[in-house]
């Protein structure tokens, strides 16, 4: 163990680029002269917890289905309108 200690900010820099940019822990690791052990800690660490992470996942579905059931709710809406045009229209003499 070297006992060398890294700044939060190369921590969140190293973190970033494994989580937001995609690059493998051994790769990210190798390049920044990090252990890879070391940079597993910090991205575990950085990941929300998983019923956190499920919580929200949840909440953006339920926004979702509410937006989906309210574009619903307009079309049918609109539809509705447009029967009712067509009959009043297919009633008028020509």
């Amino acid at each position: 163990m070297s006992g060398q200690r890294y700044t939060p900010e190369f921590k969140d820099e190293a973190i970033k680029q494994v989580i937001d940019r995609g690059y493998s822990i051994a790769e990210t690791a190798e390049r920044l002269g990090v252990s890879q052990h070391s940079l597993y800690k910090w991205v575990n660490a950085a990941k929300p917890a998983p019923t956190e992470q499920q919580a929200n996942e949840l909440l953006e579905a339920k926004r979702e289905v509410l937006k989906l059931r309210a574009q619903l709710r307009r079309a049918e809406e609109e539809r509705d309108i447009l029967k009712k045009a067509a009959r009043y229209f297919a009633s008028l003499p020509e």
